[in-house]
């Protein structure tokens, strides 16, 4: 997520300007054919001018069903920080008897460690994501090529050895956590740290965590459909290949030096209709790894800061910082 208010213009232009500089050059060698070789090359601007109101609606409907899916992911999570709360504000409160201090750590600890387990099986690559794109290094501290050793390594914060040892053996091991968290809230309820009713709403927030981490997935695992996006980037190449020609038929009746603006009107064009385009696109998966993504790392952070310092635990870590603008 990009922190500052806004992005600088040249920052825009250098992720979006191979479309300018493309169209400018092919809209260029059709200007030159037309002034040098007085080969009329020009196509009436009306036919053109309606397809390029159909690409814009058309782009405008995925922009907006791919801010859907952004917003939602964002959502999800800011159920997952109320939900956290709740847990942790309940775990406070209704855990009484001998050991509750180091009982209350235990089920905190091991919540923090499924937010863990979740926000890396989120990372990881699909094929359908910009995977060459994903921000290495300094702004992901979890980099899909490495999820099993960087995961285990976060881990051993939060979790004995025997249980992570447990959890590696499954294949989504966030929702093997939440069993386990579940089976041993059930085990303090037999042991009267609770009563039935405390044990239930407990549980039901169990239930809570599940349901976001089921939408969740739903939003990394199923695509924007692929029908939607390929149109619009053919639609988007068919218009762009054909503008520059209505555009020599708009140039032809000015002055000369007037007429060697076309490229450049073309090519700005171009690059708006594949900048919409380009925006759509990196909105469609909003746990892919790069700039544009909702802050699951960051958002992972600020709960476990609130719910260790619920149990005034120590060596609370510090809120992660944006790093050249953006927030992972």
């Amino acid at each position: 997520m990009y922190a500052k208010r806004n992005y600088g213009f040249w920052m825009t232009v250098n992720w979006s300007k191979k479309p300018f500089i493309w169209g400018f050059l092919y809209s260029a060698a059709i200007c030159s054919v037309t002034y040098f070789f007085h080969i009329s090359l020009s196509f009436p601007w009306q036919p053109i001018g309606v397809m390029g109101i159909a690409v814009a609606f058309y782009l405008g409907f995925k922009n907006n069903s791919s801010y859907d899916r952004t917003w939602e992911a964002r959502k999800i999570w800011g159920s997952i920080v109320n939900n956290s709360r709740s847990f942790g504000a309940a775990m406070v409160a209704f855990v009484q008897g001998e050991h509750e201090t180091s009982l209350k750590k235990e089920m905190i600890y091991r919540h923090i460690a499924w937010l863990t387990a979740l926000r890396h099986q989120l990372r990881l690559s699909r094929e359908w994501e910009h995977v060459r794109e994903r921000i290495k290094g300094t702004f992901v501290p979890t980099v899909c090529e490495d999820y099993y050793n960087r995961l285990e390594k976060e881990l051993e914060n939060y979790l004995s050895d025997e249980e992570i040892e447990e959890m590696k053996a499954s294949s989504n091991m966030a929702t093997q956590i939440l069993r386990k968290q579940s089976k041993r809230l059930q085990e303090l309820k037999d042991h009267h740290y609770y009563d039935d009713f405390r044990h239930m709403e407990l549980h039901q927030l169990i239930v809570s965590f599940y349901e976001d981490q089921g939408k969740s997935e739903r939003i990394k695992n199923f695509p924007f459909p692929r029908q939607y996006a390929s149109t619009a980037l053919w639609l988007t190449l068919v218009f762009s290949a054909i503008l520059p020609f209505g555009m020599v038929d708009i140039f032809s009746e000015v002055q000369t030096w007037v007429f060697w603006f076309c490229p450049v009107i073309s090519g700005l064009v171009i690059w708006i209709f594949f900048l919409m385009e380009k925006i759509g696109d990196y909105s469609e998966n909003p746990f892919e790894g790069t700039y544009n993504d909702v802050p699951i790392t960051s958002i992972a952070r600020g709960i476990e800061i609130d719910l260790r310092e619920m149990i005034k635990d120590e060596g609370i870590p510090e809120a992660i910082s944006a790093k050249n603008g953006f927030l992972l």
